[in-house]
Order: structure tokens, then C-alpha cells, then sequence
């Protein structure tokens, strides 16, 4: 399984780097993990966007699913595509609302919006709390998280190895189930732990760490930093709570887990 990094800023886009995103691939099938603000320019570094096998959106912010109109505007007008994607729709495994949420995104006008359907070129397919869905070579598990909308961490399985993601959580129960046993956890980590930090939002740095050694993870990546935060900070309090391997990604990194 190889993971790499589209985008890792939390809630905003960085002076030179895209939002949430993530590209996993397995046996030639390229599963895209969130679809944050830049992550279409990025994906393109990597791959024609028209290779992507699967979309699963954890949740409905911007961060993590904006790109999606400027998705949606190359597959219905590209003047060359190497297929049709009317007859070949790019499956999205995303929350409840996403077929009328991601149309009101795309819309411009009122008018337009009342008639808006993206089922021509992508086929919705609901996230269902902890139903598995293969999705060619993997085996994928949404587990409901803490967040002010649904929203999901995802456990993506090939073969005996796992690799879990938080999407944006605070802490909650539902992350132990989420994390149990992986080979590696990405964890959002957006701020540094303090007695402040709003509960069912977001992950310190220190909850990161603290899940992760809990979970007996065998390695942890950081993301979703915003650019405002302190991310060495976040960093050290994550290596402080779990004496495993720990980093905080960067756009463009490669992982092969």
C-alpha cells in the first residue's frame, strides 16, 4: 500500500500547501482519501485525475472536500478524456448529504442550483458506520468521530496491512475502535493541548500521541496542521505521549506502508 500526501493543511489552504487530501494505492487502483482546496493541482502531479478509481470524503468542510466542483468541471468538460465518464462515473463514498451538498457548492446562481445533479459523472454512495465496502483491493470501514457535522475516520485495509485516518475529530470513544492495532494511524493534529481547546472538534498533538500509544500503533503521521499553529510544537507533544515512530507529513511525501 502506498500513501501520498496531496495536502495536509488544516481548515485552509498554507502559502504552498493544498488542504486535507490523500491518494492511497494498491495493485494499480488509486483510491483518493478527502479532496480538500488544491488538491486537484496536486493529484495532477501524480496521476490524470481521470485514473482515480474511488473517492471517500470523511466529511463535508471545505478543507476537506472543496476541490470537488473543480473535480466535477474536469470530468464534464474535458475535450479529450480517455474515457466517458457519463458511462464510467468515479464512485463517492461520502456522508448522507454529499450528492445535494456538493451540488450546491458547484452551482453559481439559484436558479441553477434548483436543478443541479453530479450523478452524471460521479456515482454517491453513502458512508454507513463501521458497514465494510471493498473498493477494488481494499477493504473500507467508515467509524462515525466527534465532529460539528458526520464525519468519519476511515480504516483502509490491503491484505494484513491497515492504515487508519482520523479525518477531523475531536476525542472520542470511536477513535480507539478506529486506530486499534493499525500499522499506521494519520491523525489530525490541529493545536496544542490546553484546558481551553473547544471538546468534539479537534485533536491536540498530545491526544494524537496519546491515542496512538493506546491503539498500539505501529507508526504516526501528523496532518491537518493549520498554518497558523505551532507545528513543532504539536510535533514534540505527540512524541512525548507515544514512543513510536511519529512525523508530521508534508505535502508531496511518499509512504509505503
Amino acid at each position: 500500500m502506498r500513501l501520498t500526501i496531496l495536502g495536509c493543511c488544516g481548515s485552509f489552504p498554507g502559502p504552498d500547501s493544498a488542504a486535507s487530501g490523500y491518494l492511497v494505492e494498491a495493485e494499480g487502483f488509486r483510491l483518493g482519501l478527502d479532496f480538500g482546496n488544491g488538491t486537484l493541482a496536486r493529484l495532477q502531479t501524480v496521476c490524470d485525475p481521470f485514473d482515480l478509481d474511488a473517492l471517500v470524503l470523511s466529511h463535508l468542510h471545505p478543507d476537506h472536500c472543496a476541490d470537488f466542483s473543480a473535480l466535477t468541471v474536469y470530468r464534464r468538460y474535458h475535450p479529450w478524456p480517455p474515457y466517458d465518464p457519463r458511462q464510467r462515473r468515479l464512485p463517492v463514498h461520502a456522508p448522507h448529504e454529499a450528492p445535494s451538498r456538493l451540488a450546491n457548492a458547484y452551482a453559481p446562481h439559484e436558479a441553477e442550483r434548483l436543478e443541479t445533479d453530479l450523478s452524471d459523472v460521479f456515482d454517491f454512495q453513502p458512508l454507513v458506520s463501521r458497514e465494510p465496502r471493498t473498493l477494488g483491493p481494499f477493504e473500507v470501514t467508515p467509524v462515525p468521530v466527534a465532529h460539528p457535522t458526520e464525519a468519519y475516520g476511515v480504516r483502509v485495509r490491503h491484505g494484513d496491512v491497515t492504515l487508519a485516518y482520523t479525518g477531523d475529530t475531536g476525542p472520542c470513544a470511536e477513535l480507539d475502535e478506529l486506530a486499534d492495532g493499525v500499522d499506521v494511524l494519520l491523525s489530525e493534529a490541529s493545536w496544542t493541548d490546553g484546558p481551553d481547546r473547544p471538546g468534539g472538534l479537534h485533536l491536540s498533538g498530545a491526544q494524537a500521541g496519546a491515542l496512538a500509544a493506546r491503539a498500539g500503533v505501529g507508526r504516526l503521521l501528523l496532518t491537518h496542521v493549520p498554518p497558523w499553529a505551532d507545528g513543532d510544537a504539536i510535533l514534540a507533544e505527540a512524541r512525548a505521549a507515544f514512543d513510536g515512530p511519529v512525523e508530521r507529513v508534508t505535502q508531496g511525501a511518499v509512504y509505503d506502508i
